[in-house]
């Protein structure tokens, strides 16, 4: 698997989990501009927000970083989820991955030790302005 660049999102973020049937918190749809998910299964309602975004009645857990996979990557392009997630687990380090159309976002708690995990595996790690 070739080496990947991937791109600090700015601010830190909440994963905040609501009831199945929960509406979809207005605010984290108007207040968060560089990322936003919203996942909503059978089992629950996930929203991964700014952290400063009021989510009433929410279980949450702040204090993320998000890295995104820079370039597109095909939706039948093997690997390169696992090329990036298995040096932080190898590291001991917690990660929630996050795919979208284009491209994916890990969430990361420590974001110096992950930066420095995934250098050691070969990958780069640049901020939202850097090239």
């Amino acid at each position: 698997m070739s080496s990947r660049t991937l791109r600090s999102v700015p601010g830190r973020y909440s994963v905040c989990r609501l009831p199945p049937a929960a509406p979809i918190p207005g605010d984290a749809l108007t207040r968060s501009a560089d990322f936003l998910s919203v996942t909503r299964t059978s089992d629950e309602l996930t929203v991964i927000c700014a952290e400063d975004v009021q989510v009433p009645g929410a279980v949450r857990d702040s204090g993320w970083h998000c890295l995104r996979v820079a370039g597109m990557s095909g939706l039948d392009e093997p690997g390169v989820l696992s090329s990036v997630v298995a040096p932080l687990a190898d590291a001991g380090l917690s990660v929630f991955a996050v795919a979208t159309y284009d491209t994916d976002y890990l969430l990361v708690t420590e974001l110096q030790a992950a930066s420095k995990a995934l250098a050691a595996a070969g990958h780069r790690v640049v901020g939202p302005a850097d090239d």
